[in-house]
């Protein structure tokens, strides 16, 4: 037998005033419209106090305040930055001192370096794959394979070894470069490296054994920063699997050797949202302490509002 519902009563159904609510959106967070010749410092005023639009504000105030006190500002980025032709704002950024330290994936010395050589990079993946020409540039794999194993005999990771060979050479385009920045504004850049990640381990000159050496060198001095950034704050820039593992590594063994790393902001940008930079930058390194935030829009929009942002904060 099917049992029937009868509608049901709402006669009875007890109310409260809305005047009495708690709500999550009020009218003095609203955004306000742009008056012309009023500038950048305003329009960021006007923005709502609301959603994302309050992250942004909240980030900006931790780098204005992270600044000021001199903390700890990492940026740790993947290549796709480099392809939409940020060098310049991180480069301004380095030499104004408010990025204390950068961090990137293999794949970023290769753009880097062929800016700084030739004022060019990023090839046509899929029209080389098919010839066979994919990655095979020679002055690439070659100059940046001999930097990594001469800076190895040196005692240099990665980062600094091909900062001394762009400062070396003289590159007519050095100053693209964010690697020569780093030398010339004394801002350590460390770099991460997966073996068979990145087109240099393709070429005959490459070294496994100096690879491996200098990103762990590189490794340990990234570590070294992550012990100091407490009332810091870490971005990570479009990376989505290397920089988030490396930076999580990091956490747990700063942790592990007694240094306070509790209270610090981090920074996930990314024009859409991946698993590994959300649960190992913005979630678990902040459990028991801390701000994650995430940040989503295009590299070539978003990171030049932030850094403007701060700029004028400061």
């Amino acid at each position: 037998m099917t049992k029937k519902y009868p509608a049901i009563d709402l006669s009875k159904i007890k109310t409260y005033s809305l005047k009495s609510r708690k709500s999550k959106v009020k009218k003095n967070e609203f955004a306000m419209p742009y008056k012309k010749g009023t500038g950048l410092k305003y329009l960021l005023n006007s923005l709502p106090h609301i959603l994302t639009a309050k992250n942004f504000k909240e980030v900006v105030d931790a780098i204005v305040l992270a600044k000021k006190k001199g903390k700890t500002i990492t940026l740790a980025m993947g290549a796709h930055p480099i392809k939409v032709g940020l060098n310049p704002i991180i480069i301004d950024l380095m030499k104004r001192g408010i990025i204390t330290h950068i961090a990137m994936n293999g794949a970023c010395i290769v753009h880097d370096f062929e800016l700084a050589y030739v004022g060019h990079t990023s090839e046509d993946v899929d029209h080389e794959l098919v010839t066979g020409s994919f990655g095979m540039a020679e002055e690439t794999g070659r100059l940046l394979n001999e930097a990594v194993k001469n800076g190895v005999k040196k005692g240099l990771g990665i980062g600094k070894a091909v900062g001394n060979l762009l400062i070396k050479k003289d590159f007519r385009y050095n100053n693209n470069s964010i690697l020569a920045a780093g030398m010339r504004f004394n801002v350590p850049v460390t770099v991460h490296v997966a073996i068979g990640t990145d087109i240099i381990h393709m070429h005959p000159s490459a070294d496994g054994a100096a690879i491996g050496e200098g990103s762990m060198r590189d490794f340990k001095s990234f570590v070294s920063m992550v012990s100091g950034l407490e009332k810091g704050v870490y971005i990570n820039l479009g990376s989505a699997v290397l920089m988030p593992e490396v930076f999580l590594k990091a956490v747990s063994v700063v942790r592990n050797l007694g240094y306070r790393l509790k209270d610090f902001t981090t920074v996930n940008m990314d024009f859409i949202q991946h698993y590994r930079p959300n649960t190992n930058v913005v979630k678990r390194p902040t459990i028991g302490g801390g701000r994650g935030y995430s940040l989503t829009g295009h590299h070539e929009i978003m990171l030049p509002l932030l850094a403007a942002a701060v700029i004028e904060g400061l």
